[in-house]
């Protein structure tokens, strides 16, 4: 197994190209529980191009019906981030100050213990905070929305780590 670096630059342009429209090779999630974990995941492909195709521990989309929980699902997405031994992007939670461009935060806007939307980090500050955090998004469609702007219960800040691809 190969690690490589994840293509921060490749993820952001693939969000800002994607955010307020629909790429047709994905099924639009919108009217059946929400589209934004299936757009952070499309972005999270578009930065590692490297999926893992493990039945129910992977992630993955093949179609509506051929697709990893992890691909759409906020907290199954996280698990598979931070838990990812294998092939594909991995990832930790970390403190706001450690967010870069295309990596994840996750929001909670009833309960505290669980999370129901996924955002795409586009553009920091020098020392990311609440006030200079942009992000884009899909279900609400989003480009270079100011973080600050969401009210929540709790926020979780995944940063993508880098991305394990099997040798060739």
């Amino acid at each position: 197994m190969l690690v490589v670096n994840y293509n921060r630059n490749k993820a952001v342009e693939y969000a800002h190209k994607w955010a307020l429209d629909r790429n047709p090779r994905y099924y639009d999630f919108e009217k059946i529980g929400g589209d934004c974990t299936n757009f952070a995941s499309q972005v999270l492909y578009a930065g590692s191009n490297v999926m893992n195709y493990t039945p129910n521990t992977g992630w993955y989309y093949i179609n509506i019906n051929n697709r990893s929980p992890s691909w759409t699902g906020v907290d199954f997405l996280y698990r598979f981030l931070v838990n990812n031994t294998s092939a594909g992007p991995f990832a930790e939670e970390v403190e706001i100050k450690d967010i870069q461009p295309g990596d994840i935060i996750q929001l909670s806007f009833d309960s505290p213990a669980i999370y129901n939307h996924s955002l795409v980090v586009v553009k920091t500050g020098i020392v990311p905070d609440e006030k200079n955090i942009l992000i884009a998004t899909h279900s609400i469609d989003r480009d270079n929305y100011p973080l600050s702007s969401y009210q929540w219960q709790s926020i979780r800040y995944i940063h993508i780590k880098g991305v394990r691809k099997f040798l060739q």
